[in-house]
């Protein structure tokens, strides 16, 4: 009796020790993470020959473990976000499964994100989309995606041109590939054509995450829209009173505006004091706006 009396206060002890330690653990451990990232197997070729037959089956671990990847760098709050897996991950993938079309299209995306948000990588977008577009040479979509990230990325409009160009000479591709590309010869980099573009992405997206994307860079543009026409209210307003509104209360106490000018997403447009102009607010989902298609402060 003495014996089990004694198990049972270990057992009671070492239960409440466990308790106290996963406490301590979910308050403030952190799990290590190296500063740089290490992928044990360098190389896909090696990953294709030791697969073993489930090579489509690794491709789709792999890819889940790029958006995962992808996803965990792009939330941190660390300065130092480390995207150097990303493209190995890709290559591992799409050499496990050649015709695997979501991450070549996906994958450019993730690659060409701009810094400190993404990788900042659209050479290697272009690089991953041209081996897709080698081992599929009748889909069109990966030759408009180089295309776009030329456009989009790069801001090189006779390179996106040419892409464009060359996609509309596949069979089944889209007419409006061919008057993009003579639009984006024309007029560059202006907002109309970005958002011609956006709109045709939409249409002929076939996945809702790119059909989510391309929702929100349509409103971002009309965002810029509203905020093109509010610059203009809050600089005749400070040539009238000599000095900028205190916020938007003051525009519509001055009937200026009937109301707290919000943006597609739902939040308050803010007044910047330092450019005085309009911003859309840090908070809306719409930020951070595209750089290449912002007003000019004043």
């Amino acid at each position: 009796m003495r014996s089990s009396g004694a198990y049972v206060a270990v057992i009671a002890l070492l239960l409440a020790f466990a308790v106290a330690l996963q406490v301590w653990r979910d308050r403030g451990w952190q799990p290590y993470e190296p500063a740089t990232p290490v992928l044990w197997l360098q190389n896909a070729d090696t990953m294709l020959r030791i697969s073993l037959g489930f090579d489509s089956l690794i491709a789709d671990t792999y890819w889940i473990r790029a958006v995962v990847y992808y996803g965990r760098q792009r939330l941190t709050e660390r300065e130092d976000k480390n995207f150097d897996l990303l493209y190995p991950f890709l290559d591992f993938v799409t050499t496990l499964d050649p015709r695997f079309k979501t991450a070549y299209r996906f994958g450019a995306v993730f690659l060409s994100e701009p810094s400190p948000g993404g990788p900042g990588r659209p050479e290697l977008a272009v690089k991953l989309l041209e081996r897709g577009a080698e081992r599929s040479p009748h889909e069109w979509e990966y030759l408009h995606d180089i295309g776009f990230v030329y456009f989009w990325s790069v801001g090189d409009y006779a390179q996106a041109a040419d892409w464009y160009e060359r996609a509309s000479r596949i069979a089944g591709a889209p007419i409006w590939l061919k008057s993009t590309a003579a639009a984006m010869l024309v007029q560059g980099g202006d907002r109309e054509s970005a958002r011609t573009i956006w709109e045709h992405m939409l249409e002929s997206a076939d996945d809702e995450w790119l059909r989510n994307e391309a929702r929100t860079r349509l409103a971002q543009f009309d965002a810029l829209d509203v905020i093109d026409r509010l610059n203009i209210e809050l600089w005749r307003y400070k040539a009238r009173a000599g000095r900028l509104p205190q916020g938007w209360d003051e525009l519509v106490r001055a009937r200026v505006l009937r109301a707290v000018p919000l943006d597609p997403a739902g939040v308050a447009y803010e007044i910047d004091p330092v450019n005085e102009n309009v911003t859309v607010s840090p908070t809306s989902p719409l930020w951070p706006m595209p750089a290449r298609f912002k007003p000019v402060p004043r």
